[in-house]
């Protein structure tokens, strides 16, 4: 069975290459829904149009990019991926007898949680976040936004209440970054520990050895 990653339009299109990466390297199905409003900000923060008639090849060209946006930093296979344009209402995950996992939401703006939470399903992302919260499976919503206003905060009260794992998109400094790449694969890789995908991210905390000293 697939996990469904949805892709909303908030800032942080390299959280979802990171873990549409780090899904395939594990040799997940992934089955992909890019939402119109995160077609504009992948192509202000990478420069790539993505197109429904090419995904394909579009989808190759953005996981290959590393954070600072170098071209050629990854390798890129994406014959574990299953497109769903977002407009399309009829697709296989709108319905609760699509199996699949559950969904990772990365990045979820602020609009997706919203209407996550309120049930609107205004299109594909949307529907297939409420169809995973009513079926009981994993729902992670990786929102990026700050500040984070009451209703907001309400709103993302809501998804934990109904089941799902909110991961706020906010890279910590203890695994020792050196470089903007390991900033983005912490977060990826705590959207993935919460919904129990293996992998090698980043390094875990393992406590502190005195004088500060940590282990990998």
């Amino acid at each position: 069975m697939p996990w469904i990653v949805g892709v909303s339009g908030a800032s942080g299109t390299p959280y979802a290459a990171a873990v549409l990466r780090a899904l395939l390297d594990a040799g997940e199905a992934v089955d992909l829904v890019v939402s119109r409003a995160s077609r504009l900000t992948l192509l202000d923060e990478t420069g790539i149009s993505f197109r429904d008639a090419h995904w394909r090849e579009d989808l190759r060209q953005w996981l290959s990019l590393g954070a600072d946006g170098k071209p050629g930093t990854f390798a890129a296979d994406v014959t574990g991926v299953r497109y769903w344009s977002a407009g399309d209402l009829a697709a296989g995950p709108s319905s609760g007898s699509y199996p699949s996992k559950g969904m990772l939401v990365v990045p979820a703006s602020t609009a997706c949680v919203a209407g996550v939470a309120l049930g609107l399903s205004k299109d594909l992302l949307q529907r297939v976040a409420s169809v995973t919260l009513k079926e009981r499976r994993r729902l992670v919503v990786a929102v990026r936004e700050s500040p984070l206003n009451g209703q907001t905060l309400r709103h993302l009260v809501t998804l934990d209440d109904a089941g799902a794992s909110v991961v706020p998109a906010s890279p910590a400094f203890y695994a020792g970054a050196t470089h903007i790449q390991d900033l983005v694969d912490f977060v990826a890789g705590r959207v993935l520990d919460a919904a129990g995908v293996g992998h090698r991210l980043y390094r875990r905390w393992q406590g502190d050895l005195g004088g500060g000293a940590r282990t990998p």
